[in-house]
């Protein structure tokens, strides 16, 4: 007669003592990154800036070590002053040029000397808006102190606005100027680096696809910059030629506010529109050169158009829509370094996707046989 089963207790409790282990070592591992994140959640943006700066200036890096010997350190110091004064130094002399407007303005202002022309004729019996713009601005012709005076709340919001503006850029300009040094350290143990991350890709999809992949990341953030910075450093370019050529003051200056708007991602039009008008009611341009320049200005306006499509998949082992819609995605909901990410991350899932479908099975079975092979 069979004894009934009987559990084996002992072997119960070596198991429920094995998974209470592995329960608080999980947890612990779990705590610790959780205060790890919190630590370094203050630095993640300017580490992220630090490493798009590094990936992309690499190239460079390596070039000039080459030239200077292989010294790693100097090349990487090179390249962070060079990039630093070609950052700062522009960037210094728009926002002195900004502030010396503002203080103009609000000079001339407190002191009745500002003159605001008469309206043009015409703008009245513009649709909507017409009418209410005409009204303002006889008035502000004839009595500018008076509309200063009604207008005095919405002008110390606006006053209020354009110093936050200008403290954002300059706490960006700092955060950026962090990243670049951060990024030459990063460069000049670039070596290093490169084995890293390749052993954490490895780590992470296997040693066969673990290559592939560090080199694809590495490409679309380069790619990204080029479409991002190099794009807007020709786009800023020629609309600073296009305004120069059609005689519209503050050229300089309308260039340099284009670049930084094409680096954000915001449209040259925002420049464009307005210089546009400025030729069709300055009354100094004739109807031809006013339609010719119109057309030029647009045309330069809508460079990147064009351009992006072009810059931004180039090298990248993905087809450029996807680039260039994980690009977009990833501005949508990130910012500028949301472009970096979300371009590849849909690059990296793009490649995945598209191992999956190759590694199907069924694809190398016999196919079927057509009518004419059975015949035969």
């Amino acid at each position: 007669m069979n004894k009934p089963w009987q559990p084996d207790q002992e072997f119960e409790k070596r198991i429920a003592s094995r998974l209470l282990d592995v329960l608080i070592r999980a947890g612990l591992i779990g705590v610790l990154a959780a205060l790890c994140y919190v630590v370094f959640a203050p630095f993640m943006t300017l580490m992220a800036w630090a490493l798009i700066l590094a990936i992309t200036l690499y190239p460079l890096h390596r070039s000039l070590a080459r030239k200077i010997g292989g010294r790693q350190g100097l090349a990487a110091t090179i390249v962070v002053i060079s990039g630093g004064l070609l950052i700062v130094t522009p960037t210094a002399l728009l926002m002195n040029s900004f502030g010396s407007s503002i203080h103009d303005f609000v000079s001339a202002v407190q002191h009745n000397t500002l003159e605001i022309p008469a309206p043009r004729k015409g703008i009245e019996e513009w649709p909507i808006v017409g009418k209410r713009i005409h009204d303002v601005w006889s008035k502000a012709h004839t009595d500018l102190p008076g509309v200063v005076e009604s207008m005095q709340p919405k002008i110390g919001e606006l006053a209020r606005k354009a110093l936050s503006i200008v403290a954002s850029i300059g706490l960006g300009m700092l955060q950026f100027l962090a990243s670049f040094i951060i990024a030459g350290i990063l460069m000049a143990y670039g070596e290093a680096g490169t084995r890293g991350s390749r052993a954490i890709f490895e780590r992470v999809v296997g040693r066969e696809r673990g290559g592939s992949f560090a080199r694809l990341s590495t490409a679309t953030i380069r790619a990204v910059a080029q479409g991002v910075i190099g794009i807007a450093f020709v786009q800023a370019t020629l609309v600073g030629l296009a305004l120069v050529v059609a005689g519209v003051p503050w050229a300089g200056v309308l260039a340099a506010i284009t670049l930084v708007l094409s680096v954000a991602q915001v449209p040259a039009l925002i420049v464009i529109l307005p210089s546009i008008g400025y030729i069709w009611w300055s009354g100094n341009y004739s109807n031809g050169a006013a339609i010719a320049y119109t057309i030029l200005l647009l045309l330069s306006g809508m460079a990147d158009n064009v351009l992006k499509p072009l810059m931004l998949g180039r090298g990248v082992d993905a087809p450029m829509p996807v680039v260039l819609l994980g690009a977009l995605g990833g501005m949508a909901t990130g910012g500028i370094l949301g472009m970096f990410v979300g371009a590849t991350l849909l690059a990296l899932g793009y490649q995945i996707f598209m191992s999956w479908v190759a590694s199907n099975p069924d694809s190398n079975a016999a196919a079927p046989k057509t009518d004419s092979e059975e015949t035969t």
